[in-house]
């Protein structure tokens, strides 16, 4: 095990809030001296079946825990995702049903491997200790808090403010997942900074309970493609780790030259002295960004495939963008309820790289057209809606379309 200096330095990294370093320090002096292990705590709700990279800022910091030796506690949240976290949210969210949480949970335990090391990773599920707590049980939780503290948080406040319903179901949920550490022991618990109010209850609960309160440690929200929103499934500004190593080595490179190196910061396991050392060469053109963000893709894609995987998607991308005369830039266009297939001709007009519906057919027939690098010339050609696609109008209108 590295020394307590060694491994502050490696979890406060891309750290956002640390509470509290002082109680931290004696937590692992004392598993330095004892050589046991502490129990790191993180909570995921399998609210949808895949994870993306916004997911990974808090497995990279669970994967440095184990590799200063420490135990993670991966906590699928079945029971709590029946709620729903009110986290960040205006209105109440829907529940899930036990069928859907289930089947998402599976997954989760599939992904979270690609990054966690088995041998120090307790999955764990919520349901196995909430399940049991009787209806006494649930009154005498909710006794713990009062409504005047409930509304402290920021998202209720905002609600009641605005006369928008909140449920009473919702107020259990920080509680419970307060209540997930006290069932766990946990000596740290991370989360999102959205999420602090609820890990702040663990804390309290496990002062109540004469236990040692644990660690509170949160992690930025991961931009998204976007580099303004939270990254997130809905908005489509994702990058899914189960996604083809082709998507993910493309979708990194899509990302602002300043948006990198957040990214290097979050999700690369690369020194902070080495990504200081890639954004000095950037700012002093001693390298070019694109370089240092194909270095970044290539970390990415063999994190969650191979090396060769990540060769390989750097290969498709030279051939595909870099033989084809494609600008660094290329505008995107998000395209929705197009039925499963739509005219070529009505597509570069929805694109945006035609006036019209007749521009376009002309473009086709003067070999002016190419649709993922091939040469288009069928004016009646139906392209099929899905997925995503590269379209080439000239020499010098580019756009690319995602079916969502």
């Amino acid at each position: 095990m590295q020394s307590v200096e060694e491994q502050l330095a490696l979890i406060e990294r891309g750290c956002e809030g640390l509470i509290s370093k002082e109680e931290l320090i004696p937590k692992l002096k004392s598993s330095l001296e004892s050589g046991k292990p502490l129990r790191i705590k993180a909570g995921f709700d399998p609210t949808a079946p895949d994870l993306h990279f916004g997911h990974t800022v808090l497995l990279q910091k669970l994967r440095q825990f184990q590799q200063l030796g420490h135990q993670v506690c991966f906590l699928v949240g079945d029971f709590t995702a029946m709620i729903g976290d009110p986290t960040g949210k205006s209105e109440t969210r829907p529940s899930l049903s036990r069928e859907d949480v289930l089947r998402n949970a599976e997954t989760y335990k599939q992904q979270v491997f690609k990054m966690l090391d088995p041998d120090k990773t307790e999955v764990v599920f919520n349901s196995d200790w909430l399940g049991k707590l009787a209806a006494h049980d649930m009154i005498k939780l909710a006794s713990e808090l009062t409504v005047a503290r409930m509304l402290e948080r920021d998202d209720f406040k905002k609600r009641f403010h605005a006369n928008q319903p909140i449920s009473i179901h919702e107020f259990f949920y920080p509680l419970l997942q307060g209540y997930d550490s006290v069932a766990l022991e946990a000596d740290v618990e991370l989360g999102g900074t959205d999420q602090l109010f609820n890990l702040l209850m663990g804390r309290e609960m496990q002062r109540s309970r004469g236990m040692q309160p644990q660690i509170v440690l949160t992690t930025p929200l991961l931009e998204g493609l976007d580099g303004v929103n939270k990254m997130s499934k809905s908005l489509g500004n994702y990058i899914g780790i189960c996604e083809p190593p082709n998507e993910i080595f493309g979708k990194t490179l899509s990302i602002s030259d300043e948006l990198m190196f957040r990214y290097y910061t979050l999700l690369s396991d690369l020194s902070l002295d080495a990504i200081s050392k890639l954004k000095e060469n950037v700012q002093q053109g001693k390298e070019h960004p694109k370089a240092v963000k194909v270095q970044l893709a290539k970390e990415l894609v063999a994190r969650f495939y191979d090396q060769d995987a990540a060769d390989a998607a750097e290969q498709h991308f030279e051939q595909v963008f870099k033989k084809h005369g494609l600008p660094d830039e290329i505008p995107e266009k998000k395209l929705t309820g197009l039925g499963e297939a739509i005219p070529l001709p009505r597509l570069l007009l929805e694109a945006g790289v035609v006036a019209s519906a007749s521009e376009g057919r002309r473009m086709i027939q003067q070999n002016a057209v190419t649709v993922d690098g091939e040469k288009a010339t069928d004016v009646n050609a139906l392209i099929p809606a899905s997925g995503e696609l590269l379209l080439k109008v000239g020499k010098r209108r580019f756009c690319k379309v995602i079916f969502v």
